[in-house]
């Protein structure tokens, strides 16, 4: 008892040490869990933002990069250059003005981002092509103004730029143009001086469009800023035109990856990039970290749970084992090791009357029933075998049985006709031709090549010539593929005597006999036998159909005789699925017959 108890109480503290070493595992993974999933949502949403602004600052420079491309061939165009330089007005306003005109339509009804144009001389006179809705704004004081910073600065003299917002004091509309410097450069007087600009009113309109077309969070936030932080457009239009100061704040080098931070108490993931086609130019977007990750917190909270619920069920568990089970348990899981060597014999010893000591009586009274019951099967599936084998041997016997006296009745009528009406060589012909076809018939191979079935058909078809002086067309044609492969012996050549005696033999001459062979898509062999006879009336066909239907062949005479037998010979050799699948006659028209088996090599 006290060498018991002292393996009881190891085991105990096995069992219990090995609880508590699962339960801290299982926390360290939890946590580790908790904290992975945390950073890769954390991750996940800053590659969503950056995939969004990176998509949106492509298609704004796409846009601006068209209007600097067109605007770069308008101030290089030589009408324009000419314009700018012409001293004679006439010359200006009627031989090159209407041509600058015509380009100008052209270049602002090719590209939506335009509104307006304009082009300067350095002496104030321009020609121009407006919108009429935002054309208003190239005739006032305050237009003039702006753009006057523009034309008098020496970096913008040397190339393009695009501008701050202008603001309409009397409507509160705001603009941004882009503004080129025209250099000539056809070989004038003026030749590489500045001789006017071109100012390119940007529709910011399509522009916000395109940022409030842009698929973001529910709340998130988007901005073009100019170099100046003027936020051109945005998706919350109470920021339009605003300095952007919550933005200024933040460090700018590290908002191109992305940044964490709070604005007006809530956790936002902030990005910014730079416009390639517009210095000082950025997009900016603020998204906010919970609608991102959002649909990640239920798979957080229930993890939680889950893991609470696994280490409270390890406790309870080790708990159980502990003070229940190890004992009767580990007794059990030792007599069922025995039973696994196959002790003849042996059964598990009841060591307790609660469930485990319920269980091992269960276990012996199973295995008392299982000896009994498997002895039963292995003797009812030996008599089952050997009777079923007996029973499937003696219906293809007498299947195969059935086939040839019907035969040899048939063609000995044909020799003993030809004999009483010729006395000619014909019998000789016909006696070969019956001794080739008894033979292979008489083989002891079930299967045989195709070849030699066909050669047993067509040594018939020479005898059914002879008989009928050639009365009949009769066709072979088989598949070269098929010759060297296998098939039931004897299943074609009664379905041709059917065609010949019960299809052929009752109509004038003119009759056609046609026996082919082919694969079918599933790559089974399938034979078709063809006659132009007499055919059937529905009813009689539906009756054959019936026939093969059944299991057993029917035992009296008639078509469907050689039919039967070859159809439950095929199925017994190769299952469902094979044997006469298809008949199809009509009165006057024939009958054709399809048999199908599988390809055997």
């Amino acid at each position: 008892m006290g060498g018991l108890k002292i393996s009881k109480l190891k085991l105990k503290h096995q069992i219990f040490l090995i609880v508590l070493f699962s339960v801290i595992i299982f926390t360290f993974m939890e946590a580790y869990f908790y904290f992975s999933f945390y950073n890769l949502t954390q991750t996940r949403a800053a590659n969503y933002g950056n995939k969004i602004i990176e998509q949106t600052r492509q298609k704004i420079d796409s846009v601006f990069n068209d209007i600097k491309i067109s605007t770069n061939i308008a101030v290089d165009n030589r009408k324009i250059q000419e314009f700018t330089t012409a001293e004679d007005d006439y010359t200006r306003d009627i031989d090159i003005g209407n041509y600058v005109i015509d380009l100008m339509e052209y270049m602002r009804s090719f590209n939506s981002y335009v509104n307006g144009i304009v082009i300067n001389d350095n002496a104030g006179r321009k020609v121009y092509s407006i919108d009429t809705k935002t054309g208003d704004i190239f005739f006032l004081n305050q237009y003039h103004d702006f753009i006057n910073k523009y034309k008098n600065d020496s970096e913008a003299l040397k190339k393009g730029r695009f501008t701050d917002l202008l603001k309409d004091e009397k409507t509160g509309n705001e603009y941004f143009f882009y503004v080129v410097p025209i250099i000539e450069s056809i070989g004038g007087v003026h030749f590489s001086k500045r001789t006017g600009f071109c100012s390119i009113m940007v529709n910011t309109g399509k522009l916000q469009e395109l940022i409030e077309n842009t698929e973001l969070t529910p709340h998130s936030t988007l901005y073009i800023l100019n170099s100046s932080n003027e936020v051109i457009a945005s998706n919350q239009a109470s920021f339009r035109g605003v300095l952007f100061e919550d933005i200024l704040s933040a460090d700018r080098e590290s908002l191109t990856s992305g940044v964490k931070t709070r604005i007006n108490g809530e956790k936002v993931i902030v990005q910014q990039k730079g416009l390639e086609q517009a210095d000082g130019w950025s997009i900016v977007s603020i998204i906010p970290v919970h609608e991102l990750t959002s649909d990640m917190n239920p798979i957080k909270n229930n993890s939680i749970i889950a893991g609470i619920g696994i280490i409270l069920s390890l406790f309870i568990l080790g708990y159980f084992f502990l003070n229940n089970l190890t004992r009767p348990v580990m007794g059990l899981v030792a007599d069922m090791r025995k039973i696994g060597k196959r002790e003849a014999g042996f059964r598990v010893k009841v060591r307790s009357t609660n469930e485990v000591g319920v269980l091992a009586y269960d276990i012996n009274r199973m295995i008392d029933k299982m000896e009994d019951m498997s002895s039963h099967v292995i003797h009812t599936q030996a008599r089952l075998y050997e009777s079923e084998l007996n029973k499937k041997q003696a219906e293809f016997s007498a299947l195969q049985s059935q086939i040839n006296p019907h035969f040899l009745y048939n063609t000995l009528n044909c020799i003993s006709s030809i004999g009483l009406e010729y006395g000619s060589k014909e019998i000789a012909q016909i006696t070969s031709c019956m001794s080739k076809i008894f033979r292979y018939s008489v083989k002891e191979d079930e299967l045989v090549r195709i070849s030699e079935e066909i050669e047993c058909i067509k040594a018939y078809l020479n005898i059914i010539s002879i008989r009928y002086e050639n009365k009949f067309a009769m066709e072979v044609r088989i598949d070269e593929k098929l010759l060297d492969l296998q098939t039931p012996k004897m299943i074609l050549q009664p379905i041709v005597e059917n065609a010949v005696y019960h299809g052929l033999e009752r109509v004038d001459a003119g009759g056609q006999l046609k026996v082919t062979g082919y694969i079918d898509a599933k790559g089974d062999i399938c034979f078709t036998i063809t006659d132009s006879g007499r055919g059937m009336e529905e009813e009689k066909l539906g009756h054959i159909k019936a026939k093969l239907d059944t299991e057993d062949p029917d035992r009296g005479s008639g078509k469907s005789i050689g039919l039967s037998n070859i159809n439950n010979r095929i199925k017994l050799l190769f299952g469902e699925g094979y044997g006469v699948v298809e008949i199809v006659s009509r009165m006057g028209y024939g009958t054709a017959v399809t048999v199908k088996i599988p390809a055997l090599k």
